[in-house]
């Protein structure tokens, strides 16, 4: 498998040279669109993978927080006559996600700029505005999302059906989507969104940042994204941001949602995964954690790979930084609980 990671990144380069003049030969500023292919080896956190639990028990522990992992090491599944198996927990790395102001804009594909010709509207950082009588900076973001099994792909445990087998694929753009771009269109997928709009339930969201940077986030505070602010509504549009690192990490954590909510992403922690993903309209955040591999990889610290909602402060400074460093792409990380038949 490793000759076909190889063969992928062989052939995201040539993607990369084959791109037309006008996306490689911008000028330098804040049009360019910028980043590089992640290092499998040292640009990710190897050590995001545990702990490693067999049912209750870990076997492979980590100053990480952990989901509740099923009790009994013992799991079986299948009918009529059911297998029985060892109930595994890992986290494995599965997705990437792009986030910039700039439409077509790919910081984990090298920084490529693949414009179609028709135009979908900038983004924007920081921009002030009147909220409330308040004057407050608000933020614009495209998002993508990618199928990045890599476990799989360098064969890190060989022969084990709990890895997902599927190939790099760019599976979801923000700019051909007409949900992501407006507001009210957005309602449609977060009709919910309306209950959640008073002081008091955004008032609880305090708690989650608390809990979200101390161990993990509250779930049943769905429409809570933490430190970061609300999980609605499900796009680009950020109502408060207080910096890139915060606003950017928003914008990745609702896409996530989003892909929860259009069933292109699926269950995999606890019990109920043990034999199966399942359908998680509403996000479980505790499964996710987030590490940011562009502009500047994050590989060491129990920051490097924090979970949804977690506080930006604690992890050092520079991480991004203007113009060049504006476009942001995070690996994402995902808790699998697996009865290994």
């Amino acid at each position: 498998m490793l000759r076909r990671w190889l063969a992928v990144v062989a052939a995201l380069a040539a993607l990369a040279l084959a791109a037309p003049a006008s996306a490689q030969g911008l000028p330098s500023g804040p049009g360019r669109c910028s980043g590089s292919f992640v290092n499998p080896i040292t640009d990710v956190c190897w050590g995001c993978m545990f702990p490693l639990s067999l049912g209750s028990l870990k076997i492979w522990p980590s100053s990480r927080a952990d989901t509740k992992n099923p009790d009994l090491p013992i799991c079986a599944c299948g009918t009529p006559v059911p297998r029985v198996g060892l109930a595994m927990g890992f986290w494995e790395p599965v997705r990437l996600v792009d986030v910039s102001t700039k439409p077509w804009c790919f910081p984990n594909l090298g920084g490529i700029k693949l414009d179609p010709g028709f135009p979908i509207g900038n983004g924007y950082a920081s921009n002030s505005s009147q909220i409330g009588g308040k004057s407050q900076n608000t933020a614009k973001y495209h998002v993508h999302y990618y199928i990045y099994p890599l476990l799989y792909w360098l064969e890190v445990v060989t022969d084990f059906l709990c890895l997902e087998a599927s190939s790099f694929d760019i599976a979801y753009m923000s700019e051909i989507d007409p949900l992501w771009q407006d507001d009210e269109l957005t309602t449609l997928l977060n009709p919910e969104a309306a209950l959640f709009t008073s002081p008091i339930a955004q008032a609880a969201c305090s708690a989650d940042c608390i809990a979200s940077t101390s161990k993990l986030p509250i779930d049943e505070l769905f429409w809570c994204s933490g430190c970061q602010g609300p999980m609605y509504p499900m796009n680009g549009n950020i109502g408060a941001n207080v910096g890139i690192k915060q606003s950017a990490r928003l914008a990745a954590e609702r896409m996530i949602y989003k892909m929860h909510r259009q069933g292109l992403a699926w269950g995999t922690s606890g019990s109920k995964a043990l034999c199966s993903k399942y359908i998680m309209p509403i996000l479980k955040k505790s499964q996710y954690r987030l590490q940011q591999v562009n502009p500047t990889p994050m590989v060491s610290g129990r920051e490097s790979c924090s979970p949804i909602g977690a506080t930006t402060i604690l992890p050092k400074s520079g991480q991004v930084y203007p113009v060049k460093g504006e476009d942001v792409g995070f690996l994402l990380w995902r808790k699998r609980n697996c009865c290994v038949l």
